[in-house]
């Protein structure tokens, strides 16, 4: 080979490999540019998204993102994945990594993951994400709204687009993010957290009289009754509203197979009344919602409202407002609401809280 040509070939050859697109890296979960939203908790596997909604958010680079995540137990999960503010579909994790192209543009593109399934169901493990780059993600303070409740407010039954209500795990059409409380804080532009457990209740759960209510479980890390770590208060962005809605399980008749005393009115207002009290203590400045329940029935529902006006009237010097549903048949999976009903919940209850926001600014 003559000399000028050997060069002129290697001198070529620089300038390709100069002009490739930069390798993707890999970022750990531990990197101070991924914002982190409700109950987590940080461990040598990764970080764990524990409650529903729980959140993890990064500015990303590049051609594409692989997001890398696990479930911490046998069984399945579920995340939507939110991608400059539009939702991109629901993904089934057990011990999967997920990989988007990115559109192409000089700027960040913002990456959201949300875990679908509950606290009861385990947590989903994020280990971290392959990009080009990211960064340039800074906490921005907005208002916010905290989500407390049961099944309805998890989420449950809602989603039956990949496995139909006979098929599958009570979990497999969990949705959290297509849930009443995100959609909520989505149309009013609102940070919020979801603090459900399906079959809980105020002073009893669906099926049992002595197992742990939401008073009991809702200061623990992860909503159960082996209390472990306490939750963290968030400093930083404490709610501006908190929205409690329970009372459909405290209602409910159960499976039929266990003996269910009668409802106790007292007890129920009793134990809700020293939960608001609690919520008013772990949060001084915020206010408080009380939500009746679309799936009781009529007698129960006019029940359930008579004893949330008394809560409110025993607390006459807090911030407490009540919103009631209107009865209706929910179309997801063992009459819950289904996505669309989801959708329907959420707009009759925007204006609600947005005005109970403006009294907070």
């Amino acid at each position: 080979m003559r000399p000028f040509f050997f060069l002129a070939l290697l001198s070529l050859l620089i300038s390709c490999k100069s002009e490739q697109a930069p390798q993707d890296q890999f970022f750990e979960d531990e990197n101070d540019q991924f914002i982190y939203s409700g109950r987590i908790l940080k461990t040598a596997e990764g970080t764990k998204l524990i409650t529903s909604a729980s959140s993890v958010k990064s500015n990303v680079y590049g051609d594409t993102v692989t997001v890398f995540l696990q479930s911490d137990n046998e069984q399945q999960h579920y995340v939507a994945i939110e991608l400059n503010q539009e939702y991109i579909g629901r993904f089934r994790i057990l011990k999967d990594t997920l990989k988007f192209p990115l559109p192409k543009k000089d700027s960040a593109n913002t990456l959201v993951i949300y875990k679908e399934t509950e606290a009861a169901n385990g947590a989903v493990i994020f280990n971290g994400i392959r990009a080009g780059k990211i960064g340039n993600l800074t906490f921005q303070k907005r208002q916010k709204i905290e989500f407390i409740g049961d099944s309805i407010t998890c989420g449950m039954g809602a989603d039956t687009t990949e496995v139909g209500c006979e098929d599958g795990e009570w979990f497999d059409h969990h949705s959290a993010y297509m849930a009443y409380g995100p959609r909520v804080a989505r149309a009013l532009e609102v940070d919020f957290e979801v603090n459900c457990v399906s079959g809980m209740g105020m002073y009893r759960n669906w099926n049992d009289e002595d197992q742990p209510v939401m008073p009991d479980v809702y200061p623990y890390l992860h909503l159960n009754g082996n209390h472990g770590k306490r939750a963290e208060i968030d400093k930083k962005n404490p709610p501006d509203v908190v929205s409690i809605a329970l009372g459909t399980n405290d209602f409910s008749l159960g499976d039929g197979d266990n003996i269910r005393p009668d409802f106790d009115a007292e007890k129920f207002k009793d134990n809700y009344v020293k939960f608001v009290e609690a919520i008013f203590k772990k949060y001084p400045e915020t206010q408080v919602a009380l939500l009746s329940s679309p799936m009781t029935g009529e007698a129960e529902g006019l029940a359930l409202s008579k004893i949330l006006h008394e809560v409110k009237a025993e607390l006459p010097e807090r911030a407490i407002s009540i919103f009631e549903f209107e009865k209706f048949n929910g179309r997801g999976c063992t009459n819950h609401p289904s996505v669309d009903d989801h959708k329907i919940m959420a707009d009759r209850l925007t204006p609600f809280y947005k005005d109970l926001l403006q009294k907070n600014q």
